[in-house]
């Protein structure tokens, strides 16, 4: 197969090179050249928000295309109407986040999607702009050579965005950790190579339409994840469960503040963790034990140095020390924060 990557060298891009060259692919990226390029692809650079930037993508054929764009869906459309007649099949990662705030537990693919997405648009906000990317890919592909890729949220290596590797860097660091409850809350995502795996599966068997792409709902726990965040560091790190309504009370932001988490029974949660992602397990996709993902993103952050790299258009993730501090000293004091919370010590 001949893949060309638009981007490829951050997170899922690079996932996705790195898992077509182990299939023994063709590869060629195109991107900025911000960023080496993984050994063994062909290289193209450009900037595709530059006038002229797409020049060297005026010549060659491919079996398919993967975009994983995120700003402004104009560069999405020109791309697509350039690469239109020279790609078979135009493989687009979008987002959960099209779909109409806030999609019920158990949406699926035909859940009604956010208005005024305009494939022709600047950039505006991240639902209308993955929408409008996808309305582009549709306009010069056509629905029947093309797939969309609704992902969720994402972990795993090469994490550009803060989630993971924040609470693996919190919870290495040692001592109380705030924790937030229920232990049991169910989580959705997808490990970044278990995507990868799919989209070039997606791309190698002609599969079309749009896909609602994470893990199935439950595949892990909050608990689970971060306590494989302790064994995978090997820290002393003591987790101090705390009821969801004293996190809010607080005024902690979930997602932001403790990435990944969000409270249960909310919007919030059935959106990011309570999709129907049957249509993704029946076209192949497979995904791998949370432990796995903790452990090899903590090897990879300690092969460069422990520090993250942090996409530039992404909010920082984190809680403030002080914060967690003080939410923690009134839980051992005998506040609000203690009761009724399995792991607290009042």
């Amino acid at each position: 197969m001949r893949l060309l990557v638009l981007g490829g060298t951050e997170f899922a891009g690079r996932a996705v090179v790195e898992a077509a060259l182990g299939r023994g692919w063709d590869v060629t990226v195109f991107h900025r050249g911000r960023h080496a390029s993984a050994p063994g692809t062909r290289v193209l650079n450009g900037d595709r928000t530059a006038p002229g930037g797409l020049g060297a993508l005026a010549e060659g054929e491919w079996d398919a295309v993967v975009d994983t764009w995120s700003a402004a869906p104009r560069a999405v459309r020109d791309t697509a109407r350039l690469l239109r007649g020279r790609v078979r099949r135009y493989v687009y990662v979008s987002s959960c986040s099209v779909y109409t705030w806030a999609p019920p537990a158990g949406y699926t693919e035909d859940a009604p999607v956010v208005e005024g997405a305009d494939p022709d648009a600047g950039q505006t906000d991240y639902a209308r702009d993955k929408r409008g990317a996808e309305l582009a890919v549709l306009d010069a592909f056509g629905a029947r050579d093309c797939v969309l890729v609704r992902a969720g949220l994402i972990l795993g290596p090469y994490e550009n965005v803060g989630r993971l590797p924040w609470w693996l860097t919190r919870i290495a660091r040692g001592g109380p950790v705030l924790a937030p409850g229920p232990h049991e809350l169910p989580l959705q995502y997808v490990d970044v190579r278990d995507l990868a795996e799919w989209i070039l599966g997606a791309a190698e068997r002609e599969l079309s339409g749009p896909y609602n792409l994470m893990s199935p709902q439950g595949h892990t726990t909050m608990g689970a994840l971060l306590e494989a965040c302790v064994r995978a560091t090997g820290s002393d790190a003591e987790l101090r469960w705390t009821a969801p309504e004293v996190v809010l009370e607080a005024g902690i932001e979930p997602w932001t503040e403790l990435p990944v988490w969000v409270p249960p029974g909310s919007d919030l949660h059935d959106a990011l963790h309570a999709a129907d992602v049957g249509a993704a397990v029946a076209a192949g996709l497979s995904c791998r034990p949370v432990e796995e993902t903790v452990a090899d993103t903590w090897s990879w952050l300690r092969s460069i140095g422990g520090t993250a790299p942090q996409r530039p258009d992404r909010a920082r993730k984190g809680l403030d020390p002080e914060v967690e501090a003080r939410v923690l000293a009134a839980a051992a004091s005998g506040g609000p924060a203690a009761a009724g919370v399995p792991g607290t010590t009042p």
